[in-house]
């Protein structure tokens, strides 16, 4: 019965251990990191910028609508008009006296002013029907605009992925080399205890038992700079994936292993249609190509439809309305003399994008080759450590057998387990550096 309450005890404290600690996978990490990333965040507002522009370049195609309205009060009339005064011939009824009046009436000088207030208000449509095509490519341009802050964004959570995959990886393999100098101090205790029996027994002298104390001495010390090491790239691995640091966090991973070469190797040509860069050096040629054509549409002829609607009041003159329709065209002639410059300015410019576009595809050719090479040689470095691995392990144990039989110092034992340590941490290593390899060609390689 106490058997079984210790059991259950023993399973409860592990289960409550568990809980305790935050475990981070992989996957988990680069999601953290992506949701919480300064430059992802901010190139996401871009593209929601950008979407905003396009939105405002489709307005375009609708009628341009505008009122106005005016009203003026002078202190003196704008316009005034002077009638002099005299006598006005008088008319009796008898046409006879028509020519020869005998009776005045007289009329006084006047002055009479105009304009002196008013309102005049107006309402005006027009309907753009040919600018020369710039309505349409100018909503090409912002279409094309958001598609290249959607690849930017695509491009800065590449990057923070990669980033993410380096951090982690470090952590695991200082988790390992950490697991490996626990093991190895295991080992030095026991041969402690062995030198310590043999002291005593007067077989060998205290100076042996001291050479070994110094080893787990220096172990301790490792393992000191291990862990110091560790908390210090779990604190950085925090900050960037927007996680507050913790002592309990914990890696999921607890060892690195990756295919073959072979299973990640791709057709690079193919590929390169996947980059990201590529599809932005594609879209800045589109880029320019628009832009040509909106020049050339400065030059093209604007016709435009529209109608108005008017209404003014002077004085104290009855209210008016009216409306009227209207069309215009506008023949940019004065614009064809620079013009045909700036068009071969711009096709100059276009052709520097296709020069740029054409340039830089080789160069990412080059760089998936070479880490398409780099992965391969990592991949060589495991094999190689695992390879030396192998024959230090076989001379500790000829080492091992050697001294129980006397025929070896502690100094070569020590010296034969040391070697075999260095031979783990470089197996590490080589594994660490080939899964960051790894990521780094299917990054280059657009997966």
């Amino acid at each position: 019965m106490k058997k079984m309450i210790m059991i259950m005890l023993l399973l409860a404290s592990v289960t409550l251990q568990m809980q305790a600690q935050k475990l981070l996978s992989l996957e988990e990490s680069i999601s953290l990191a992506v949701k919480n990333n300064v430059e992802i965040r901010n190139s996401n507002l871009e593209t929601e910028a950008a979407k905003k522009v396009k939105e405002s370049a489709y307005t375009r195609y609708f009628p341009e609508v505008s009122a106005g309205l005016q009203a003026f009060k002078s202190l003196d009339p704008l316009f005034e008009m002077e009638t002099s005064g005299g006598n006005l011939p008088v008319y009796d009824g008898n046409p006879v006296n028509l020519l020869n009046p005998t009776q005045f009436a007289y009329l006084p000088g006047s002055s009479i002013g105009m304009l002196k207030k008013g309102i005049f208000g107006n309402l005006m449509v027009a309907q753009p029907l040919y600018v020369g095509g710039r309505i349409e490519n100018g909503n090409r341009l912002a279409e094309l605009g958001t598609e290249v802050k959607t690849l930017q964004v695509k491009m800065a959570t590449e990057g923070v992925k990669l980033k993410v995959e380096e951090q982690y990886w470090q952590i695991v393999a200082l988790g390992e080399k950490e697991n490996t100098v626990d093991k190895y101090e295991e080992l030095l205790n026991r041969v402690l205890l062995q030198v310590n029996d043999a002291v005593n027994n007067g077989l060998i002298l205290k100076n042996e038992a001291l050479k070994v104390q110094l080893k787990i001495n220096e172990l301790k010390l490792n393992r000191s700079k291990l862990q110091n090491g560790k908390k210090l790239a779990t604190m950085a691995f925090c900050q960037y994936i927007g996680l507050e640091y913790d002592p309990a966090i914990k890696l999921a991973d607890t060892s690195i292993t990756r295919g073959l070469p072979e299973s990640y190797i791709v057709d690079h040509k193919e590929a390169l249609e996947k980059r990201t860069e590529y599809l932005l050096l594609n879209k800045a040629v589109s880029a320019e190509e628009l832009m040509t054509a909106m020049k050339k549409g400065e030059l093209l002829p604007q016709v435009a439809v529209g109608a108005a609607g008017l209404y003014f009041k002077i004085d104290e003159n009855k209210s008016t309305t009216t409306g009227i329709l209207f069309g215009s065209l506008s023949v940019p002639i004065s614009a064809w003399w620079s013009g045909k410059y700036e068009l071969e300015e711009r096709q100059i410019k276009e052709d520097i994008a296709r020069n740029n576009t054409r340039d830089k595809s080789e160069l990412l050719l080059l760089q998936m080759e070479k880490a398409k090479q780099d992965l391969i040689v990592a991949h060589d470095q495991i094999l190689l450590a695992e390879e030396t691995r192998q024959q230090v392990e076989v001379n500790l144990t000829l080492n091992d057998e050697s001294y129980r039989m006397g025929l070896t110092t502690v100094s070569d034992l020590l010296e034969s387990r040391a070697v075999y340590q260095q031979a783990l941490e470089q197996i590490i290593d080589a594994r660490t550096t080939y899964a960051v390899k790894v990521a780094e060609y299917l990054k280059v390689t657009g997966r």
